[in-house]
């Protein structure tokens, strides 16, 4: 079969990117070359490619649902939030520069060069987006797009780089889905389509409805009328569905730490279970590092603001940010960072990954992320940072604590270390990244707990630093939990979609005759 999709949602969050992973994962399942495709996203939580590219971690999750390796062509875009209005802006896996919401949803004024690197504007990118899109469309069977945000976001409407922008100039049909959970689906649907232009409205080929609960049969009085008002059809109904196991955007979920903690239904191995308390720290990016910890039978994770919560946690995770500096300040002005310095006096353990290890350091020197010049660290690490303009994007390997490790670098600070033990070291035993003094780890390996020998062999060091007699289960595969959600969400399309007409849209496109719903874009 050949041809593609775009999924579209009603707002943030309705489940575009659970619906366009469980289309890609049905489709691989069936044989079929699939590729998912995001053309804009705005994320913190990012991914390295094997080419060294960083691309959003949920379309790396799709192409895991896939089953191809994912690359920067899958993601042309991803912005990087660094405050309330400015975002570093990645171009096919690299950082081109840094924009503020204006200048990237602004307009390019007449004879200025539309040139995306150096101007940076949004509608300047939507060349590099349809050439992206075009090269996965040549080498796959079906491509899977996931739209942003809502397509009726009608002041966006004129420089869309990933909705109906992308839609109309592939001519992709499009699924808007719609979280019924959240009430009024009905509408939203009808409101979706009806804020669209008419040229727009002709590739809107209907809905899905997601996280419904209850008997389906009390819906469908409800589809037929929907139908009847829009002449549209809908896909499937999905039912609400307790921790899919995706990888978030962004927010403070872990995307697999619900889901894994209810399928692991074994005790924990030992006496004890371990806690592990994550800081919440602002515009934290890659928070799913500690998705692997919660995989562990026994081990309970949870975000905090507060020092008394760090209390009780036998581990404390500083995690990745795009603020080093404003993180540090926040941990200092809440408290946090007495009761992290309470921790490291008594021996107590605690990890600093990225971000979080940066600041464990003795100094920071930065003109680049926060340009607050030289700003002192927690001094808790042996540890000198001082942030480059290049960026560092790396796929390392190594080993720690005897056991092979895999992770993935994203990161302006080039750490000084002055001291302490190396976290990962070559086969030759050489330093390759990290710092480790007592029971105080810091590295800027995100991924790294991933590794199933070496996250057991890390808890074992922090329970016996803990004082607690917790052990990791022994069989506990992170890769082959990770296939099983990805197979449920496959499963949700299987059993739920109209998956007859789902491969005719796909192969054959929207189909024609589709009424227009006044008013229409403004």
């Amino acid at each position: 079969m050949s041809g593609g999709v775009l999924i579209a949602g009603t707002t943030s969050d309705a489940g575009k990117s659970v619906l366009t992973a469980g289309i890609c994962r049905w489709l691989a399942r069936r044989g079929v070359k699939v590729a998912p495709f995001k053309g804009q996203n705005m994320s913190l939580n990012s991914f390295v490619t094997r080419e060294g590219a960083e691309i959003g971690r949920a379309q790396a999750m799709q192409a895991q649902a896939a089953r191809v390796e994912p690359t920067a062509l899958m993601n042309p875009v991803l912005l990087k939030p660094g405050g309330d209005r400015s975002s570093q802006v990645v171009l096919l896996g690299k950082p081109v520069g840094e924009l503020s919401a204006q200048g990237f949803f602004g307009s390019v004024r007449p004879g200025e060069p539309a040139r995306a690197v150096s101007g940076g504007r949004r509608e300047a990118l939507l060349e590099p987006v349809l050439a992206c899109l075009a090269e996965l469309r040549a080498t796959h069977d079906v491509v899977v797009c996931e739209g942003a945000g809502s397509p009726a976001e009608i002041n966006l409407r004129r420089t869309d780089i990933v909705n109906m922008g992308v839609a109309r100039a592939a001519k992709l049909p499009v699924l808007v889905v719609g979280d019924i959970d959240r009430g009024g689906v009905f509408a939203s649907f009808f409101g979706t389509t009806a804020l669209l232009a008419p040229e727009d409205q002709a590739l809107v080929a209907g809905y899905v409805v997601n996280k419904f609960r209850g008997d389906v049969e009390l819906l469908k009085p409800g589809i037929e009328m929907l139908r009847g008002i829009t002449g549209r059809h809908t896909f499937g109904v999905l039912p609400y569905a307790e921790g899919l196991g995706i990888d978030e955007e962004d927010g403070l979920r872990v995307s697999l730490r619900g889901a894994v903690r209810e399928s692991v239904v074994a005790p924990p191995v030992g006496a004890d279970v371990l806690r592990v308390a994550v800081c919440a720290v602002p515009l934290m990016s890659n928070f799913t590092d500690v998705d692997a910890l919660a995989a562990e039978p026994g081990v309970v994770v949870r975000f905090v603001d507060r020092p008394e919560e760090l209390t009780d946690a036998d581990l404390v995770v500083v995690p990745g940010t795009r603020g080093t500096v404003r993180a540090l300040a926040w941990l200092r002005e809440r408290g946090l960072a007495d009761a992290l310095l309470r921790r490291v006096a008594e021996g107590r353990p605690v990890l600093g990954i990225c971000g979080g290890y940066q600041l464990l350091g003795e100094r920071i020197e930065d003109e680049v992320e926060s340009r607050a010049g030289t700003v002192e660290g927690l001094g808790v690490l042996p540890v000198r940072v001082r942030f480059a303009v290049e960026k560092t994007l790396a796929r390392p390997e190594g080993s720690a604590l005897g056991e092979p490790v895999e992770g993935y670098e994203i990161h302006h600070g080039v750490a000084e270390v002055l001291g302490g033990e190396p976290v990962f070291t070559d086969a030759d035993g050489r330093a390759l990244d990290g710092c480790r003094t007592g029971a105080v780890w810091g590295t800027h390996w995100h991924g790294s707990l991933e590794s199933d020998g070496y996250r057991r062999a890390f808890l074992t060091e922090v329970a016996r630093a803990a004082g607690r007699r917790f052990v990791p289960a022994p069989g506990t595969s992170f890769g082959q939990l990770r296939e099983e959600q990805l197979d449920r969400l496959g499963d949700l399309i299987e059993e739920h979609a109209d998956t007859d007409a789902l491969l005719r849209l796909i192969e054959q496109g929207a189909p024609p005759g589709l009424p227009f719903l006044p008013p229409g874009a403004p």
